[in-house]
């Protein structure tokens, strides 16, 4: 699906607070906020019409959209405890947050490939259909646009132009064709949390967006950025997270049993304990994205060396991403990597799935026997399990949760679920730790 550009910084800001609202101050207290799968039966999108095969199809094309979403980017150029909860969204996750005075609720995707929170406004010149109210920065008693001199908008380099009002106009493009047009503007964002009053961001630069089409959902509002750039909104949390967020995603049968992902924030992001592995955080342009250095994959014994990505070769060869459902590897390493797990499949009858997405299925036999995956990042070998391998696309069909791109490559939700993935952007690093997430 998106992702953005980014810009800046605001940690002056953030420390401000209205106590009237009850809001937990910046310098004393966290939160704690949801992420719900959209295919969850938690989330608004629920489509009870429609069975687990079509909804997993569905994720399963937008992973193979997203990557080309990358490929585009990629060639243009502490002290506070928050939690939220997640709300998983067709192989993508939903939060809400509220924009403006007094508070406006939206719910948007949350995703580590995107920088800007931006949010569909009215009055729309061209807007996807969306079924709850568009946000009126008119209604908002600190929505502010931003001119084309100011920092935030200079930074938005190739993206802005300016507005015969000498406003700033953000525009971005995304390789399945979606798209966002509108206002760079400041307003204040209020997040809700599960351990406490909601916490207020003043100032934050927000898209408004008055020119927005492609593959968005009716019943989502727009992005909100938790990219590595400055626009997004860890960045523009500034000192009171240090940096720090982590999520543990709920695999898709415990979302079916109504338990959500939590999204965390600051100190109670902090991934420490026994089993925790850490693996280095690779600066490269875009700052947009969470690079890794994958060093290779286990299939049981063998261990297949990974050659790298036109993301890179020895250092910040994959991705990270919350936003993509299966993870994808080049043509010639997948390719090895899935004749490997072939050759290690016990008792195995291929099938096929429907759809055509996935390569290789089997049926889910009492006798099948998957090998153990095993991913060798730089510093940490990450012991996969199962659920993370291999996805139950209907009751006869269970496929292998990998797949081939072109360019690039990017390890997806599904193979991060059940692990808590903490973030240190200012120290560098992305940690795992095997978890069981129904139990945060």
């Amino acid at each position: 699906m998106a992702t953005f550009q980014s810009v800046l910084s605001f940690a002056s800001a953030i420390a401000l607070c209205v106590a009237s609202f009850g809001c937990i101050c910046a310098h004393n207290a966290g939160f704690t906020m949801k992420l719900v799968h959209r295919d969850s039966p938690k989330s608004p999108l629920y489509n009870s019409q429609q069975t687990h095969l079509q909804r997993l199809n569905k994720a399963m094309r937008r992973s193979v959209s997203r990557v080309h979403h990358f490929q585009r980017t990629a060639a243009t150029v502490s002290s506070k405890e928050f939690e939220s909860d997640i709300v998983a969204n067709g192989g993508e996750y939903l939060m809400s947050l509220s924009l403006g005075t007094p508070p406006f609720e939206i719910l948007a995707i949350a995703d580590t490939g995107s920088d800007l929170i931006w949010t569909q406004c009215t009055p729309c010149d061209k807007c996807y259909k969306q079924i709850a109210p568009l946000f009126d920065p008119k209604s908002s008693k600190t929505y502010r646009d931003l001119s084309c001199d100011t920092r935030q908008c200079q930074n938005l380099v190739e993206s802005s132009s300016c507005s015969s009002e000498q406003l700033c106009q953000y525009s971005y493009y995304y390789g399945d064709r979606s798209f966002t047009n509108g206002n760079l503007a400041v307003d204040t964002v209020t997040l809700p949390s599960t351990n406490g009053g909601p916490v207020y961001f003043p100032k934050t630069v927000i898209g408004c967006g008055r020119r927005n089409n492609g593959i968005f959902d009716k019943k989502d509002s727009g992005i909100i950025g938790l990219g590595g750039g400055p626009l997004s909104l860890i960045s523009q949390m500034g000192s009171s997270v240090g940096g720090k967020f982590s999520y543990c995603l709920v695999p898709f049968s415990s979302e079916s049993a109504g338990n959500s992902s939590k999204l965390h924030f600051g100190r109670n992001a902090v991934v420490s304990g026994s089993g925790v592995l850490s693996t280095p955080l690779i600066s490269k342009t875009p700052d947009t994205f969470y690079y890794l250095t994958l060093e290779a994959m286990s299939v049981g014994d063998k261990k297949i060396e990974f050659g790298g990505s036109s993301f890179g070769g020895s250092e910040g060869n994959i991705i990270i991403d919350s936003g993509t459902s299966l993870t994808l590897f080049p043509v010639n390493f997948f390719t090895e990597f899935a004749t490997a797990v072939e050759n290690a499949v016990i008792n195995g009858e291929r099938t096929q799935d429907a759809s055509g997405l996935l390569s290789h299925c089997y049926r889910p036999t009492p006798d099948l026997k998957v090998p153990v995956i095993t991913a060798h990042f730089n510093g940490a070998d990450v012991v996969l399990q199962t659920l993370n391998t291999f996805i139950l696309i209907s009751d006869d069909v269970l496929c292998l949760a990998f797949n081939s791109t072109q360019s690039g490559a990017i390890f997806g939700n599904v193979a991060q679920m059940n692990f808590l993935i903490g973030y240190d952007i200012l120290g560098k690093s992305v940690s795992f730790k095997s978890t069981d997430c129904t139990q945060l």
